[in-house]
């Protein structure tokens, strides 16, 4: 039996000074982030009240169905913001260090760090509202992009994120037209963070670190 429900708290991140997204945006879309982080507390505390007593009954099931799928909105929500957040700094640049293990997986997996960036970036520019995310597939040590809906819609099960672009409209609308998210997308790689970036691919790739 579950003891208690998890709670989360909002992580800190200081990220005023970004070349081409606003404080405006950047305070906006912390905001949203928190609601996220109360949302997934709430559901958890609900869902720990339906299953304390050991079990769901079928009156409880439309409830527990309904908040559980909500879930997989609200946490993804929290966590993808998370990254988000996490691989952007003032003072950040559009290209990974040559001899960073990141370029090196790119260059094994695309052929060459521009064609994973024009891949990714081609990925950011899919109609609709969603992520762009770079994953490594710990099996492989093969990275691949990938286009996620809404929150939870497209991820690959057992793939670790290890860059995240947020393209909701919400990212930008600011700053940008809705028909000007390239130019977003272009700002966004100015301010990446390549230090987190390579944190994740090493901490999510060990073996590597080990032998590179």
């Amino acid at each position: 039996m579950i003891k208690a429900p998890e709670v989360n708290s909002p992580q800190e991140f200081h990220l005023h000074g970004l070349r081409g997204i606003s404080d405006r945006t950047v305070d906006m879309h912390m905001d949203l982030y928190k609601g996220y982080v109360t949302a997934t507390n709430e559901l958890n505390e609900h869902i720990f009240a339906l299953v304390q007593d050991g079990k769901v009954d079928h009156e409880e099931m439309s409830a527990y169905s309904e908040l559980t799928r909500r879930l997989g909105f609200e946490y993804n929500g929290m966590v993808l913001h998370e990254h988000y957040f996490g691989n952007l700094r003032q003072g950040g640049s559009d290209h990974p260090g040559g001899h960073s293990l990141f370029a090196q997986a790119a260059e094994n997996s695309y052929g060459s760090v521009d064609l994973w960036k024009t891949d990714f970036c081609a990925v950011g520019m899919l109609r609709g509202v969603g992520w762009a995310v770079c994953s490594l597939n710990p099996a492989s040590r093969r990275l691949s992009n990938h286009w996620i809906s809404l929150h939870e819609h497209g991820h690959v099960a057992g793939f670790i994120p290890i860059l995240v672009m947020d393209v909701w409209q919400h990212a930008y609308l600011l700053d940008y037209k809705p028909s000007e998210r390239a130019s977003y997308i272009e700002a966004f790689f100015s301010n990446i963070d390549w230090t987190a970036v390579e944190k994740r691919f090493q901490i999510s790739a060990p073996a590597l670190v080990e032998t590179a």
